[in-house]
Protein backbone atom coordinates (compact mmCIF):
# COMPACT_ATOMS: atom_id res chain seq x y z
CA UNK A 1 0.00 0.00 0.00
CA UNK A 2 1.29 3.49 -0.87
CA UNK A 3 1.77 6.01 1.93
CA UNK A 4 -1.69 6.96 3.19
CA UNK A 5 -2.70 10.60 3.27
CA UNK A 6 -2.96 11.90 6.83
CA UNK A 7 -5.67 14.17 8.21
CA UNK A 8 -5.82 15.64 11.71
CA UNK A 9 -8.95 16.45 13.70
CA UNK A 10 -9.07 18.41 16.97
CA UNK A 11 -12.19 19.22 18.99
CA UNK A 12 -12.09 22.07 21.48
CA UNK A 13 -14.58 23.84 23.75
CA UNK A 14 -12.54 27.03 23.56
CA UNK A 15 -11.43 26.96 27.20
CA UNK A 16 -7.79 25.95 26.55
CA UNK A 17 -6.46 28.46 24.00
CA UNK A 18 -2.82 28.21 25.06
CA UNK A 19 -2.90 24.40 25.07
CA UNK A 20 -4.48 24.36 21.60
CA UNK A 21 -1.77 26.66 20.24
CA UNK A 22 0.94 24.42 21.73
CA UNK A 23 -0.73 21.35 20.20
CA UNK A 24 -0.94 23.01 16.79
CA UNK A 25 2.75 23.92 17.01
CA UNK A 26 3.54 20.26 17.69
CA UNK A 27 1.43 19.28 14.66
CA UNK A 28 3.30 21.81 12.53
CA UNK A 29 6.70 20.34 13.50
CA UNK A 30 5.86 16.83 12.24
CA UNK A 31 8.21 15.57 9.53
CA UNK A 32 5.26 14.17 7.56
CA UNK A 33 2.83 16.90 6.61
CA UNK A 34 -0.88 16.17 7.04
CA UNK A 35 -3.05 16.80 4.02
CA UNK A 36 -5.73 18.52 6.08
CA UNK A 37 -6.34 19.85 9.55
CA UNK A 38 -9.90 20.19 10.87
CA UNK A 39 -10.61 22.06 14.11
CA UNK A 40 -14.10 21.86 15.60
CA UNK A 41 -15.39 24.43 18.07
CA UNK A 42 -17.75 22.37 20.23
CA UNK A 43 -20.30 25.04 21.15
CA UNK A 44 -17.76 27.84 20.84
CA UNK A 45 -16.33 30.34 18.39
CA UNK A 46 -12.83 29.79 17.05
CA UNK A 47 -9.98 32.14 16.16
CA UNK A 48 -8.58 32.19 12.65
CA UNK A 49 -6.07 29.33 12.45
CA UNK A 50 -5.58 29.48 8.67
CA UNK A 51 -2.32 31.41 8.99
CA UNK A 52 -0.97 29.56 12.04
CA UNK A 53 2.83 29.23 11.70
CA UNK A 54 3.78 26.03 9.90
CA UNK A 55 0.21 25.12 8.92
CA UNK A 56 -0.69 27.72 6.32
CA UNK A 57 0.89 25.67 3.52
CA UNK A 58 -1.03 22.41 4.04
CA UNK A 59 -2.26 20.97 0.75
CA UNK A 60 -5.87 20.91 1.92
CA UNK A 61 -5.51 23.81 4.32
CA UNK A 62 -6.99 24.34 7.77
CA UNK A 63 -10.76 23.94 8.16
CA UNK A 64 -12.57 25.37 11.17
CA UNK A 65 -16.13 24.38 12.09
CA UNK A 66 -18.07 26.21 14.80
CA UNK A 67 -20.98 24.32 16.37
CA UNK A 68 -23.85 26.16 18.02
CA UNK A 69 -23.96 23.69 20.90
CA UNK A 70 -21.64 21.29 22.66
CA UNK A 71 -22.33 17.85 21.14
CA UNK A 72 -20.02 16.05 23.55
CA UNK A 73 -16.67 14.60 22.59
CA UNK A 74 -17.97 11.84 20.27
CA UNK A 75 -20.55 14.11 18.65
CA UNK A 76 -17.99 16.84 18.01
CA UNK A 77 -15.50 14.37 16.58
CA UNK A 78 -18.14 12.97 14.24
CA UNK A 79 -18.51 16.41 12.69
CA UNK A 80 -14.82 16.41 11.83
CA UNK A 81 -14.92 12.86 10.49
CA UNK A 82 -17.90 13.63 8.27
CA UNK A 83 -16.16 16.69 6.85
CA UNK A 84 -13.00 14.71 6.08
CA UNK A 85 -15.07 11.96 4.43
CA UNK A 86 -16.84 14.58 2.28
CA UNK A 87 -13.53 16.10 1.17
CA UNK A 88 -12.25 12.65 0.21
CA UNK A 89 -8.50 13.27 0.24
CA UNK A 90 -7.57 11.64 3.57
CA UNK A 91 -6.91 7.92 4.16
CA UNK A 92 -6.05 8.02 7.87
CA UNK A 93 -7.32 10.52 10.44
CA UNK A 94 -5.46 11.31 13.65
CA UNK A 95 -7.65 12.66 16.48
CA UNK A 96 -5.96 14.51 19.33
CA UNK A 97 -7.22 15.92 22.64
CA UNK A 98 -6.98 19.70 22.66
CA UNK A 99 -4.78 19.68 25.79
CA UNK A 100 -2.39 17.07 24.40
CA UNK A 101 1.06 17.62 22.95
CA UNK A 102 3.11 15.67 20.40
CA UNK A 103 6.65 15.53 21.75
CA UNK A 104 8.31 13.63 18.91
CA UNK A 105 8.35 15.00 15.36
CA UNK A 106 8.05 11.51 13.83
CA UNK A 107 4.55 10.62 15.07
CA UNK A 108 2.75 11.11 11.76
CA UNK A 109 5.48 9.27 9.86
CA UNK A 110 5.15 6.25 12.16
CA UNK A 111 1.35 6.28 11.79
CA UNK A 112 1.73 6.42 8.02
CA UNK A 113 4.15 3.48 8.01
CA UNK A 114 1.93 1.34 10.25
CA UNK A 115 -1.18 1.76 8.09
CA UNK A 116 0.80 1.31 4.87
CA UNK A 117 2.15 -2.02 6.15
CA UNK A 118 -1.21 -3.58 7.11
CA UNK A 119 -4.43 -3.02 5.16
CA UNK A 120 -6.49 -4.61 7.98
CA UNK A 121 -5.22 -2.19 10.57
CA UNK A 122 -8.20 -0.11 11.66
CA UNK A 123 -7.10 1.73 14.81
CA UNK A 124 -3.77 2.70 16.32
CA UNK A 125 -3.80 3.84 19.96
CA UNK A 126 -1.16 6.24 21.25
CA UNK A 127 0.55 6.09 24.65
CA UNK A 128 -0.64 8.81 27.02
CA UNK A 129 1.86 10.16 29.54
CA UNK A 130 2.08 13.30 31.66
CA UNK A 131 4.91 15.83 31.56
CA UNK A 132 6.93 13.56 33.89
CA UNK A 133 6.60 10.58 31.57
CA UNK A 134 4.13 8.73 33.81
CA UNK A 135 1.30 6.75 32.23
CA UNK A 136 -1.75 6.24 34.44
CA UNK A 137 -2.90 2.63 34.82
CA UNK A 138 -6.27 3.43 33.26
CA UNK A 139 -4.44 4.52 30.10
CA UNK A 140 -2.91 1.09 29.45
CA UNK A 141 -5.42 -0.76 27.24
CA UNK A 142 -4.92 -4.19 28.80
CA UNK A 143 -5.91 -6.09 31.92
CA UNK A 144 -3.23 -6.79 34.54
CA UNK A 145 -0.76 -4.65 32.59
CA UNK A 146 1.86 -2.66 34.43
CA UNK A 147 4.16 -1.92 31.49
CA UNK A 148 2.97 1.00 29.31
CA UNK A 149 5.77 0.25 26.81
CA UNK A 150 4.43 -3.15 25.79
CA UNK A 151 3.38 -2.92 22.16
CA UNK A 152 0.86 -5.18 20.44
CA UNK A 153 -2.70 -5.99 19.41
CA UNK A 154 -5.39 -4.97 21.90
CA UNK A 155 -9.16 -4.75 22.20
CA UNK A 156 -9.39 -1.04 23.04
CA UNK A 157 -7.68 2.30 22.44
CA UNK A 158 -7.26 5.63 24.18
CA UNK A 159 -9.46 8.54 23.22
CA UNK A 160 -6.80 11.19 23.85
CA UNK A 161 -4.65 10.24 20.86
CA UNK A 162 -5.33 7.69 18.14
CA UNK A 163 -5.51 7.13 14.41
CA UNK A 164 -8.35 5.62 12.35
CA UNK A 165 -8.51 4.12 8.90
CA UNK A 166 -11.11 6.10 6.97
CA UNK A 167 -12.04 2.89 5.15
CA UNK A 168 -12.75 1.24 8.49
CA UNK A 169 -14.97 4.12 9.58
CA UNK A 170 -16.90 3.93 6.33
CA UNK A 171 -17.71 0.29 7.12
CA UNK A 172 -18.23 0.39 10.90
CA UNK A 173 -19.74 3.83 11.36
CA UNK A 174 -18.46 6.71 13.47
CA UNK A 175 -18.53 7.48 17.19
CA UNK A 176 -21.76 6.82 19.17
CA UNK A 177 -22.73 10.48 19.54
CA UNK A 178 -25.51 9.70 22.03
CA UNK A 179 -22.91 8.58 24.59
CA UNK A 180 -21.72 12.22 24.89
CA UNK A 181 -18.99 11.28 27.40
CA UNK A 182 -17.33 7.98 28.47
CA UNK A 183 -17.16 4.51 26.88
CA UNK A 184 -17.49 5.75 23.32
CA UNK A 185 -14.02 4.29 22.61
CA UNK A 186 -15.15 0.83 23.75
CA UNK A 187 -18.25 0.94 21.56
CA UNK A 188 -16.21 1.84 18.49
CA UNK A 189 -13.51 -0.73 19.36
CA UNK A 190 -16.02 -3.57 19.63
CA UNK A 191 -17.64 -2.68 16.32
CA UNK A 192 -14.23 -2.49 14.62
CA UNK A 193 -13.15 -5.88 15.97
CA UNK A 194 -16.45 -7.46 14.98
CA UNK A 195 -15.94 -6.18 11.44
CA UNK A 196 -12.53 -7.88 11.28
CA UNK A 197 -10.27 -4.87 11.82
CA UNK A 198 -7.15 -4.83 14.03
CA UNK A 199 -6.42 -2.47 16.93
CA UNK A 200 -2.76 -1.81 17.72
CA UNK A 201 -1.34 -0.15 20.83
CA UNK A 202 1.88 1.60 19.81
CA UNK A 203 3.69 3.12 22.84
CA UNK A 204 6.26 4.86 20.62
CA UNK A 205 3.46 7.20 19.58
CA UNK A 206 3.42 9.51 22.59
CA UNK A 207 0.82 12.13 23.40
CA UNK A 208 1.84 14.18 26.40
CA UNK A 209 -1.28 14.95 28.42
CA UNK A 210 -1.88 16.45 31.89
CA UNK A 211 -2.61 13.90 34.60
CA UNK A 212 -6.35 13.94 35.27
CA UNK A 213 -9.18 11.93 36.81
CA UNK A 214 -12.36 11.26 34.83
CA UNK A 215 -14.34 11.79 38.04
CA UNK A 216 -13.54 15.51 37.78
CA UNK A 217 -16.59 15.81 35.54
CA UNK A 218 -19.87 16.28 37.44
CA UNK A 219 -21.68 13.81 35.17
CA UNK A 220 -19.03 11.10 35.44
CA UNK A 221 -20.85 8.57 37.65
CA UNK A 222 -24.21 8.88 35.90
CA UNK A 223 -22.86 8.69 32.36
CA UNK A 224 -20.39 5.93 33.20
CA UNK A 225 -23.27 3.72 34.39
CA UNK A 226 -25.72 4.71 31.67
CA UNK A 227 -23.22 4.21 28.87
CA UNK A 228 -22.04 0.83 30.17
CA UNK A 229 -25.62 -0.40 30.01
CA UNK A 230 -26.04 1.05 26.52
CA UNK A 231 -22.73 -0.51 25.48
CA UNK A 232 -23.86 -3.97 26.56
CA UNK A 233 -27.36 -3.62 25.08
CA UNK A 234 -25.97 -2.43 21.74
CA UNK A 235 -23.07 -4.82 21.25
CA UNK A 236 -23.12 -8.01 23.34
CA UNK A 237 -24.80 -11.36 22.72
CA UNK A 238 -27.70 -11.67 25.16
CA UNK A 239 -26.04 -14.21 27.53
CA UNK A 240 -23.11 -11.82 28.07
CA UNK A 241 -25.18 -8.74 28.91
CA UNK A 242 -25.88 -9.70 32.58
CA UNK A 243 -22.35 -11.07 32.97
CA UNK A 244 -20.77 -7.81 31.78
CA UNK A 245 -23.07 -5.55 33.78
CA UNK A 246 -22.85 -7.74 36.88
CA UNK A 247 -19.06 -7.66 36.83
CA UNK A 248 -18.97 -3.88 36.53
CA UNK A 249 -21.60 -3.42 39.23
CA UNK A 250 -19.47 -5.40 41.68
CA UNK A 251 -16.32 -3.50 40.70
CA UNK A 252 -18.05 -0.13 41.03
CA UNK A 253 -19.45 -0.90 44.49
CA UNK A 254 -16.03 -2.13 45.63
CA UNK A 255 -14.10 0.85 44.24
CA UNK A 256 -16.40 3.82 44.85
CA UNK A 257 -15.95 5.58 48.17
CA UNK A 258 -18.54 8.29 47.57
CA UNK A 259 -22.16 7.65 48.61
CA UNK A 260 -23.23 10.53 46.39
CA UNK A 261 -21.29 9.00 43.52
CA UNK A 262 -22.96 5.61 44.04
CA UNK A 263 -26.39 7.22 44.00
CA UNK A 264 -25.58 8.99 40.74
CA UNK A 265 -24.22 5.73 39.33
CA UNK A 266 -27.42 3.86 40.27
CA UNK A 267 -29.51 6.55 38.61
CA UNK A 268 -27.41 6.30 35.46
CA UNK A 269 -27.73 2.51 35.43
CA UNK A 270 -31.53 2.81 35.60
CA UNK A 271 -31.45 5.40 32.83
CA UNK A 272 -29.41 3.05 30.67
CA UNK A 273 -31.97 0.28 31.14
CA UNK A 274 -35.08 2.31 30.35
CA UNK A 275 -33.88 4.66 27.57
CA UNK A 276 -33.16 3.91 23.89
CA UNK A 277 -29.53 2.93 23.24
CA UNK A 278 -29.41 3.06 19.44
CA UNK A 279 -29.27 0.14 17.03
CA UNK A 280 -28.55 -3.25 18.55
CA UNK A 281 -25.93 -5.17 16.58
CA UNK A 282 -24.58 -7.96 18.81
CA UNK A 283 -21.06 -9.08 18.03
CA UNK A 284 -20.39 -12.56 16.73
CA UNK A 285 -19.25 -15.29 19.09
CA UNK A 286 -16.08 -15.53 17.00
CA UNK A 287 -15.36 -11.91 18.01
CA UNK A 288 -15.92 -12.80 21.67
CA UNK A 289 -13.37 -15.60 21.29
CA UNK A 290 -10.93 -13.29 19.47
CA UNK A 291 -11.16 -10.75 22.28
CA UNK A 292 -10.66 -13.51 24.83
CA UNK A 293 -7.49 -14.64 23.07
CA UNK A 294 -6.27 -11.04 23.07
CA UNK A 295 -6.63 -11.03 26.86
CA UNK A 296 -9.86 -9.14 27.41
CA UNK A 297 -13.14 -11.02 26.96
CA UNK A 298 -16.14 -8.67 26.78
CA UNK A 299 -17.33 -9.38 30.31
CA UNK A 300 -14.96 -6.84 31.94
Amino acid sequence: MSAPRIGVSIVTMGDRPQAVEALLASVAMQDVRPTRLVIIGNGTELPDFSSFPGLSDLTGGVTTIELDENLGCPGGRNVGLRRLAELGDVDVVIELDDDGLLVDKGVFRTVQELFAADPRLGIVGFRIADEHGETQRRHIPRLRAADPMRRGPVTAFLGGGHAFSMEMLARTGHWPAEFFFTHEETDLSWRALDAGWKILYEPDLLLQHPKTSPARHAVYYRMTARNRVWLARRNLPLPLVPAYLGTWTLLTVARTRSVKGLRAWAGGFAEGVRTPCGDRRPMRWSTVWRMTRLGRPPVI
